[in-house]
């Protein structure tokens, strides 16, 4: 299992094959995706990296926040989530996630804040039928109509789909295909709608109901701070895939 990680939804547009069909895609930015601390087994009970991604100013975080970030020795983050990955496939902490992390055409779960729609009434909302266009049904054409029983049971049950409040979830949608990827800008295209406004935050993993397709870098593709030398860098690269082979030994 490897890590996902954070993108920053731009908007969409499409992309044309070299049939000259057009495939609508929706561009996500990897804006600054670093590895900010892990999760171990004997600490945490779970193994788990958490990814940070966003530039923020630090006089908006808190102290004990600022600590977290000056142990990563990384700039403080706007978003932050986990992954759970297995021991194999952890990536060093202060390493930023690059765009070839994902491979063009395998498949990937993207999760978003859907857009809020604000009150919407049953049609929209649950996609209910209406009532009647005659008959005597009488301003109330798009009503969800009963709601309850009379006597028996007397009452409207919990979790009746009725008008209210639509958007504003997490949403999840599976087995999404990146269509195309830009290292250098941090950019990658996937095909369709992906769910969230535009400049919402993305979480993005290998597909869980697809498989990975050979090739796929592990534990993944990432590049270390300009800070460090390429020694450093090629060192820390080694050191991760000694401790993925030293895991998959153990496992």
């Amino acid at each position: 299992m490897r890590s996902g990680a954070i993108a920053q939804k731009i908007g969409m547009t499409r992309v044309f094959t070299d049939a000259g069909e057009h495939v609508p895609v929706t561009v996500l930015h990897l804006a600054g995706c670093q590895v900010i601390a892990h999760r171990s087994m004997d600490k945490n009970g779970y193994v788990a990296l958490q990814l940070g991604a966003g530039a923020r100013r630090a006089n908006t975080v808190s102290k004990a926040q600022r600590g977290h970030f000056a142990l990563a020795s990384v700039e403080p983050k706007r978003k932050l989530a986990e992954f759970r990955v297995q021991e194999s496939d952890l990536i060093p902490v202060g390493a930023e996630i690059t765009a070839d992390h994902f491979m063009v055409g395998q498949f990937v779960d993207v999760t978003g804040i859907s857009i809020g729609k604000g009150f919407a009434g049953p049609m929209k909302r649950w996609n209910f039928g209406g009532l009647g266009a005659a008959h005597g049904v009488s301003i109330s054409h798009r009503s969800h109509g009963s709601t309850g029983g009379r006597q028996d049971p007397g009452k409207t049950f919990k979790n009746k789909k009725m008008a209210g409040h639509l958007g504003v979830e997490r949403v999840t949608t599976l087995n999404l295909k990146v269509v195309q990827t830009d290292v250098e800008r941090g950019l990658i295209l996937i095909e369709g709608a992906v769910p969230g406004h535009k400049g919402g935050w993305i979480r993005l993993r290998d597909a869980v109901k697809k498989k990975l397709p050979d090739g796929i870098p592990r534990p993944g593709k990432f590049r270390m701070p300009e800070a460090a030398t390429p020694a450093q860098a090629a060192a820390t690269q080694e050191t991760a895939q000694g401790d993925s082979a030293a895991a998959k030994e153990r496992t």
